[in-house]
């Protein structure tokens, strides 16, 4: 979730419950000041009743008014204590009951005790509030539009220039000398944070080009002492004869050499690949290159008994031709190597994916086959074929996966 959604998010809860308390806390205040005015109009009537009964010593004459009633009961037992309550008030005009607010109360004439009754409408003080109700509700509900418009209109220009640099940095190659672009903008955070990362990236080429210095002067160094021994080891071999003990030996340096300079030339192809160091794309045919990759592995497939099957279509990939070669060179070599005697393998090229498939044994590896030396027991290989292969894949935004079942070993790479 995005950091604008995610305030948007929060904020307009919050703001709903904050206005939805303080909307039942300005409901209840106002309700109460209503039924206090009430109140005090009822205590009015009740001191206007009380006037006339102590100046006339009669009671004054029951009344039914628009929004008021008062009535009388003489009361032979007890007398009841003073008291408000919500009742109910009949409207003449109206012929209906509408919620009211009575005040009970006792007045003495002539010895005798008599409780008043006094009740008015409390309905246009429920419409008040209702009315008041509404406007508040209107009012909230303008407000969280005006604030979610004005957050995701305000915030969306305001971290533009954050999305910017982080355009700029999912965009970062290291072996480009470009500055990582921003927008002007008077917010010093995302001022500093171009700094910040402008001065990180400027670090991580400086680190970049002291490494790709130190691999090219160390390839260089190591091919050297290589050719070295091995011209030294074909000179040593066509000089003079041999003990069987001398020839073993120097066979396996002759071996021994050729696995390391193998590995240095492995190791540095990694290297190219993950730092976009072979540049030279071009439009090719896959279908002729798979096509040519099976006749060169023709004898390979004779001498262990292999029978190739293939079902091409026309594709065409814009690519290195040379790491295309590799990428199939490997897939192959692999199909091959880890194959059975008498078996099979099937090649599929369509507009989507290729797919290698072989019959060969269970290897286990197939949660970590493509990690670096990753192989199995009998393998005479190094374990960077596979690695080669994949890191070929993520350079060109091709995904490569592998399974195996029933005796049966499937590379598919997806081409999109």
């Amino acid at each position: 979730m995005k950091l604008a959604n995610r305030y948007n998010r929060v904020n307009i809860l919050t703001s709903i419950v904050v206005l939805i308390i303080t909307g039942i806390i300005y409901y209840v205040v106002i309700h109460f000041i209503l039924t206090e005015k009430l109140d005090r109009d009822l205590a009015v009537e009740e001191s206007e009743i009380t006037q006339y009964v102590n100046t006339f010593h009669k009671l004054p004459l029951p009344a039914s008014y628009l929004d008021q009633q008062i009535s009388y009961q003489s009361l032979n037992g007890p007398v009841p204590e003073r008291e408000f309550l919500y009742t109910t008030y009949y409207n003449p005009k109206e012929q209906e009951n509408e919620p009211g607010r009575s005040l009970i109360t006792v007045v003495h004439l002539d010895g005798k005790a008599i409780a008043v009754t006094i009740t008015k409408s409390r309905v246009e003080s429920e419409d008040l509030v209702r009315i008041i109700l509404l406007i508040t509700v209107g009012i909230t509900v303008v407000l969280l539009l005006s604030l979610l418009l004005i957050n995701r209109l305000v915030l969306n220009r305001l971290w533009r220039p954050f999305y910017v640099i982080l355009n700029g940095m999912k965009s970062f190659e290291v072996a480009r000398m470009d500055t990582i672009e921003h927008e002007p903008t008077k917010i010093d955070e995302f001022n500093e944070l171009n700094q910040s990362v402008n001065a990180m990236a400027e670090r991580v080429r400086q680190d970049y080009k002291e490494l790709k210095s130190f691999t090219d002067n160390a390839s260089h160094e190591m091919m050297t002492p290589l050719a070295v021994i091995n011209s030294k080891l074909d000179s040593l071999l066509q000089t003079e004869s041999f003990t069987a003990q001398q020839g073993a030996l120097l066979e396996d340096i002759y071996h021994a050499t050729g696995r390391l300079s193998r590995l240095h030339q492995s190791l540095l192809l990694l290297a190219k690949i993950e730092n976009n160091l072979i540049p030279d794309y071009q439009n090719i045919d896959f279908k002729e290159m798979v096509e040519s990759k099976g006749r060169q592995f023709q004898e390979l497939l004779d001498k262990d008994g292999l029978v190739l099957a293939e079902t091409l279509k026309p594709v065409e990939i814009k690519m290195s031709r040379y790491l295309a070669d590799i990428l199939l060179n490997n897939l192959y070599s692999n199909a091959v190597r880890h194959n059975v005697s008498g078996g099979y393998i099937n090649v599929q090229l369509d507009q989507q994916a290729l797919t290698i498939s072989n019959s060969g044994r269970t290897q286990q590896l197939q949660n970590k086959i493509f990690d670096r030396f990753s192989k199995s027991v009998d393998s005479e290989g190094m374990g960077l074929g596979l690695a080669i292969t994949k890191q070929i894949c993520n350079l060109y935004g091709f995904r490569i996966d592998y399974r195996e079942g029933n005796g049966e070993h499937v590379f598919v790479v997806y081409f999109a």
